[in-house]
């Protein structure tokens, strides 16, 4: 089902309320929206009876292209997994595919969020079971392969543990052996650099700031 061309005036003046875009910053993600979708269809191979395939918004192969190629976050396969799962579990029912409301309100943290949004988003991508805690075995998983192994190393993921160790040791603030909302939060304003410590999964200042700038001059 292709979205309407136009979006509702209520649903403008809502996500107006509920986001930090401008009116015209929505319309104009409206219309890449729509793009998106459109794009989606045409590009899904038909059923096997020859009927076109049902997309009902931005599916999980065009959330990856979105970050690849319009945000440059070249970040780690199990990154864009979580980002794109903390994305579709805010989206209604969890259906697979994020329509337009959850699609700029995921936006609007990823580009215009204020701290507080950002660390709450960083920590749900890196609480890898869901649970309200990143432990030191979801740690191990993130870091794994931000460390380059060196042949001859005997045991290659001893860095990685000792990694782990050490930004354990800055995030738990309470000294409990895991990293809570709280302690991650306490942390990441004191030290802000601390914010993607397991992974980029926000998009660099630069790539922001160009593709604001395309929305409005869209408008």
């Amino acid at each position: 089902m292709m979205p309407n061309k136009k979006l509702k005036e209520k649903h403008l003046d809502a996500l107006y309320k509920q986001t930090h875009f401008s009116k015209a910053e929505i319309e104009a993600l409206y219309t890449m929206y729509r793009r998106l979708v459109i794009a989606a269809q045409a590009a899904a191979p038909a059923s096997a009876i020859g009927h076109p395939p049902k997309i009902d918004g931005i599916d999980q192969s065009t959330f990856r292209d979105v970050m690849h190629n319009t945000f440059d976050l070249v970040t780690e396969e199990a990154i864009l997994e979580r980002m794109w799962m903390t994305w579709e579990r805010g989206a209604a029912g969890g259906e697979g595919s994020l329509r337009f409301e959850s699609w700029v309100k995921g936006l609007s943290v990823l580009l215009k969020g204020n701290m507080e949004e950002r660390i709450g988003y960083c920590f749900k991508v890196y609480d890898l079971n869901n649970d309200g805690f990143i432990t030191r075995e979801e740690m191990f998983l993130l870091l794994r392969n931000s460390l380059l192994k060196q042949p001859g190393d005997e045991d290659p993921d001893e860095g990685v543990r000792e990694l782990v160790e050490l930004v354990l040791k800055k995030l738990d603030v309470d000294k409990d052996g895991t990293v809570s909302l709280d302690d991650y939060r306490e942390a990441v304003e004191q030290e802000p650099l601390l914010l993607e410590a397991f992974g980029q999964c926000l998009p660099t200042k630069r790539h922001t700031t160009t593709f604001l700038k395309t929305l409005t001059n869209k408008t």
